[in-house]
């Protein structure tokens, strides 16, 4: 099978560790007979110091000709001082997510056997698995409304809105999610607050009445949901939250599993196109010294395998791979090990 990737390093640590994901994918391309086709463009900080401009045209051409994106990472301090319309992470990100119409954020979190007592909470409250699912929104809410500061400066506003679609596509792929994992989705909100909290629970609440009377729902207020992470993980199964909401809780979560580097996430629309991307920044303190955990990213890969390319006994070939390399002892410096970024790709590539 061909299937053509456009892959946007970025910045920071995001060539070394897109460089890996990279050769994991041809291992799997050459084992199972594939042609990954990798269409290499300029996105983020180093798009604006070629171009002028985080995301040029012939990038996001290239993102909407390709089966799917993959993403390292972008921005950093270097661009902190550009108008907010032109940093990398509004410009860039933002943008993609809009142009490419990728409403619903997957980001598991997973704590792997090997990995265990790096989590950073005791292993009786970890417990003997955890995997997590946040469903997130990710096209809608606070971050993509208006936004202005006053004339005089003292004050300022960003508007949180919702629509009842919005809130029931995101529902679907949270819903359809449970059902494929442990069949409960635990929906997060601030109803005893916010006016599109209320919305939001009246409306989740419709869809699973409507068409997944066999998953479970429950409903939590963020403030709780972000104390329970902490208390109870284990009693998460497919967490569904808006957007803001979501990308705090599910930073939260990675914390959980020991490292930052271990998280891959996957940005869908309708009709299985995605953009992959591990969930940690650019790392511009590390970038460079070939430091950086590329599992996430590697992961990340894995994920686009099996929700975009429907090749899921491959997407299951790099997980194994990645556990197999772990149990070997295969560690960067994030979770206690002293080997390279180039080296644990090399220990998951072998073990394709």
């Amino acid at each position: 099978m061909k299937k053509r990737i456009a892959v946007l390093a970025g910045d920071g640590i995001g060539p070394e560790i897109v460089a890996e994901a990279m050769k994991v994918l041809k291992a799997v391309a050459a084992k199972c007979g594939h042609e990954f086709i990798f269409d290499e463009r300029l996105a983020g900080g180093a798009a604006y110091d070629a171009t002028g401009d985080c995301l040029p045209q012939d990038t996001l051409s290239a993102c909407k000709k390709a089966d799917a994106v993959l993403l390292g990472a972008v921005g950093g301090p270097k661009w902190d001082g550009l108008p907010a319309q032109m940093r990398p992470e509004k410009r860039a990100l933002l943008t993609l997510r809009k142009e490419l119409g990728l409403f619903a954020n997957l980001r598991p979190a997973i704590v792997w056997e090997p990995l265990k007592k790096a989590s950073p909470l005791r292993g009786d409250i970890v417990g003997e698995r955890l995997d997590i699912l946040v469903v997130r929104e990710l096209t809608g809410g606070v971050y993509f409304g208006e936004h202005s500061i006053s004339a005089d400066g003292l004050s300022a506003k960003d508007v949180m809105a919702y629509s009842v679609r919005e809130i029931e596509r995101i529902s679907k792929v949270a819903f359809e999610a449970a059902r494929k994992r442990r069949g409960l989705v635990t929906s997060v909100d601030k109803a005893n607050v916010l006016a599109t909290s209320r919305l939001w629970r009246e409306t989740v609440e419709r869809v699973h009445r409507e068409s997944f009377g066999d998953v479970a729902l429950e409903h939590m207020y963020v403030d709780n949901a972000a104390m329970q992470l902490l208390r109870v993980p284990g009693r998460f199964d497919t967490i569904l939250t808006e957007n803001m909401f979501g990308d705090i809780l599910s930073d939260e979560a990675s914390q959980i599993t020991g490292s930052i580097g271990m998280l891959p996430s996957a940005s869908v629309g309708d009709g299985g196109f995605g953009m992959y991307e591990p969930i940690h920044g650019s790392a511009p303190d590390i970038a460079g010294e070939g430091i950086a955990n590329p599992l996430a990213t590697i992961l990340s890969a894995a994920m686009m395998l099996r929700m975009s390319f429907a090749m899921a006994s491959e997407a299951d070939m790099i997980e194994v791979a990645v556990g197999r390399a772990l149990k070997g002892g295969a560690r960067t410096a994030d979770i206690g090990g002293e080997i390279s970024t180039a080296a644990m790709g090399d220990a998951v590539a072998e073990s394709i």
